[in-house]
């Protein structure tokens, strides 16, 4: 495993590449001073490191890392069917980039919630805490957007930014942003993602994730709702909820003071 060198970009925080594999995963640093757990961010399904922009606040208390996963933003592919070998190949970049930047927390949305979950069961990665938002043990897409993630990408597009499923109520540039991000990934990776949460179900594993975890919603996600989170808190030994006003799925960037604070407070508690 290579690390590469870093190149500074004031807006987008230090970028760096590891390599693994036989491929090269791309990151972003955020390292303002802070000396609390290294958190790994890891995006949802056609997202990028993007996503977690205003999260790099935190990097004056927590050194933040955000990746891209294979297929996604700078990263390469990788030639996974959807399902458990697509999963396998996003776990490895996210061990691969937490070994290269000594993360100890793993804080993943949605599919990158599902991942995070998969390190934390089938990785001998160690980690003190994991964050999981817009997420859940099982992850059943409904079949009217499989079917237009298949045959029509535009029709998939929309039916994502419907009421309170990616938003509660975001800004027109939220919205055109997260178009252009999910236009950006394309529709073969996009599918892939999807299919990959759809078959995705550790329902009866919870019990074996040995870090304290936090589950986190907005709470009018009907993507991932609440009661998907309740069940994590539930399940895991040290697990617990917390729920996020006027958000719905991507609450991090639709809320982000209210998730930063939620976040700040059960890292801080990590010590």
């Amino acid at each position: 495993m290579d690390h590469g060198s870093g190149n500074r970009d004031m807006d987008h925080g230090d970028r760096d590449r590891v390599t693994h594999h036989g491929r090269e995963t791309a990151y972003r640093r955020f390292d303002r001073g802070g000396d609390g757990s290294t958190v790994c961010f890891v995006h949802g399904s056609c997202g990028n490191a993007d996503v977690w922009k205003v999260q790099a606040r935190l990097g004056d208390r927590f050194p933040v890392v955000a990746l891209d996963l294979s297929g996604h933003g700078e990263s390469d592919d990788v030639g996974t069917t959807a399902g458990a070998a697509t999963l396998d190949a996003y776990a490895d970049d996210v061990v691969a980039v937490a070994e290269a930047t000594d993360a100890d927390a793993l804080c993943g949305n949605s599919l990158g919630g599902a991942v995070a979950l998969w390190v934390a069961l089938e990785r001998d990665l160690a980690l003190d805490g994991l964050v999981l938002a817009g997420t859940g043990a099982k992850l059943t897409v409904d079949e009217e957007l499989l079917d237009a993630l298949a045959t029509d990408f535009d029709r998939a597009t929309s039916l994502l930014h419907g009421p309170d499923r990616l938003f509660h109520d975001a800004t027109d540039r939220l919205l055109e942003r997260s178009r252009a991000t999910m236009a950006d990934c394309g529709r073969a990776v996009t599918e892939r993602d999807f299919l990959t949460c759809d078959r995705f179900d550790v329902r009866e594993r919870l019990d074996a994730v040995g870090v304290p975890t936090l589950a986190v919603v907005g709470e009018h996600d009907a993507l991932t709702p609440p009661r998907y989170h309740e069940f994590l808190a539930d399940r895991i030994p040290d697990g617990q909820y917390a729920g996020i006003d006027d958000a719905a799925h991507l609450a991090m960037l639709e809320a982000p003071a209210d998730f930063n604070s939620v976040l700040a407070e059960f890292l801080d508690r990590l010590g």
